[in-house]
């Protein structure tokens, strides 16, 4: 049985951040929208990110910003440009919920979490007329190129836009929506996908029985970690088979793509990044008498048990000598033998090649179909940039797709406490 179609100029599939922001530009627009999802309720990725602080932006320079986007800066760089992080704050204030920036320079709202905005937010989408069909899942085109659904019952939906913003996520967490099972219905219509890999991930490493039974789930904390010349600091977390946490993901794609490369990667880890190798040999250099190795290494170095442990991981016989004692506990070597899955993973590398869509984010052999967010093969650290690229490339392929329908945005703006329409 067929369902009768819900009568939309735009459908879009998909109800994360970066279909949620098309769906409001759209809107703004006078453009009649419905928003697709195969979960019973839309944002749900969105309040799992909130669980522990809604990290919405960052609020560096913008070189640096759009530079943390690595080989897709080029891309992306015009995208964010044109919704750029105070553009995000602003529309996050009209809301109702003011930002502050944390010491990092990471931007959250004053609520800290992510349901209070999502609450407003689709409060105002309601308002703006856009429709919501929920527990859709997508199956594709038909013959005569309407989107189909099927639904509970096993009762089939179809609709037939003028545009489509297609906005399915990546494959990371699942459970939450974004299983990837698009790859295949894009794949079937010619369109050329790079691989789906985990990004911002924890890796496995070989550890001993002391480790895995004594310190799983224990906190590195103010530490350093080294990999090909970039040094990030920050925190870290033992699991039983690895390493996860902050610092951790920022190198999180370095280190993927050395042990792709070559089966294994060398992580360099630093116990005291806050004391110099020379300060740290003086304080080593101090007389023992009588101590243990760990009651030494707390008192003279301020090493926790964990980091004692570490030690003795990479070295079992530790050196006497102050000076080479020094050098370890500033460079503890890790070997890294493989990711954590990708259903664990923060967020996806892989999805749609940009070459694939023309500047608008249209696909190439699917006019009138656009895509954004995290089916398009970016990646970036945590921190406030993966939830931006996703409302820019919500907003671009928003705004692609009212250019397709000839339908004028120039007085487009998503903020409305300000007088000054977004360019």
């Amino acid at each position: 049985m067929s369902l009768p179609p819900l009568p939309s100029q735009v459908a879009i599939v998909g109800g994360g951040p970066a279909g949620l922001i098309a769906a409001e530009t759209l809107a703004r627009a006078g453009v009649g929208v419905t928003v697709y999802d195969r979960m019973p309720s839309v944002g749900r990725k969105f309040l799992m990110a909130g669980r522990g602080g809604l990290n919405l932006t960052h609020s560096e320079e913008f070189g640096r910003f759009v530079a943390r986007y690595a080989e897709a800066e080029p891309v992306l760089s015009p995208l964010i440009g044109a919704f750029r992080p105070e553009d995000l704050r602003s529309w996050c204030e009209g809301l109702g919920q003011e930002t502050f920036v944390g010491s990092s320079g990471r931007v959250f709202p004053k609520a800290f979490k992510a349901s209070p905005l999502l609450r407003a937010w689709l409060a105002r989408l309601e308002g703006l007329g856009v429709r919501f069909a929920l527990r859709h899942t997508w199956q594709g085109w038909d013959d005569a190129g309407a989107l189909v659904f099927t639904v509970p019952g096993g009762e089939t939906a179809r609709a037939t836009p003028g545009a489509t913003i297609l906005a399915l996520g990546g494959a990371s967490w699942p459970r939450l929506g974004s299983d990837g099972s698009w790859t295949g219905i894009l794949q079937d219509k010619g369109v050329t996908l790079a691989p789906f890999r985990p990004a911002n991930m924890g890796f496995t490493l070989p550890w001993s029985e002391v480790m895995r039974s004594r310190f799983e789930g224990e906190p590195l904390k103010r530490i350093a970690l080294t990999f090909e010349g970039m040094t990030v600091k920050g925190e870290a977390i033992v699991t039983a088979d690895g390493l996860e946490g902050g610092a951790v993901y920022a190198l999180s794609s370095r280190l993927r793509n050395a042990i792709e490369r070559q089966g294994g990667a060398a992580l360099l880890l630093d116990l005291r990044p806050d004391l110099s190798l020379d300060a740290l040999t003086k304080r080593l250099s101090a007389p023992r008498r009588g101590q243990s190795a760990s009651t030494f290494l707390r008192k003279a170095a301020g090493l926790s048990p964990l980091g004692t442990a570490l030690l003795r991981e990479s070295t079992p016989q530790l050196p006497a000598q102050p000076d080479a004692l020094a050098r370890l506990i500033k460079s503890v070597p890790l070997t890294l033998t493989g990711t954590k899955s990708l259903e664990r993973a923060i967020s996806t590398a892989g999805g749609i090649p940009f070459d694939e869509m023309d500047e608008h984010l249209m696909l190439r052999r699917l006019p009138g179909v656009f895509a954004a967010g995290e089916m398009l093969d970016w990646e970036a650290p945590t921190g406030g940039y993966l939830l931006q690229a996703a409302f820019a490339t919500g907003v671009a392929a928003a705004r692609g797709a009212l250019a397709a329908l000839r339908i004028p945005d120039a007085a487009l703006t998503l903020n409305p406490r300000s007088a000054t329409p977004h360019p």
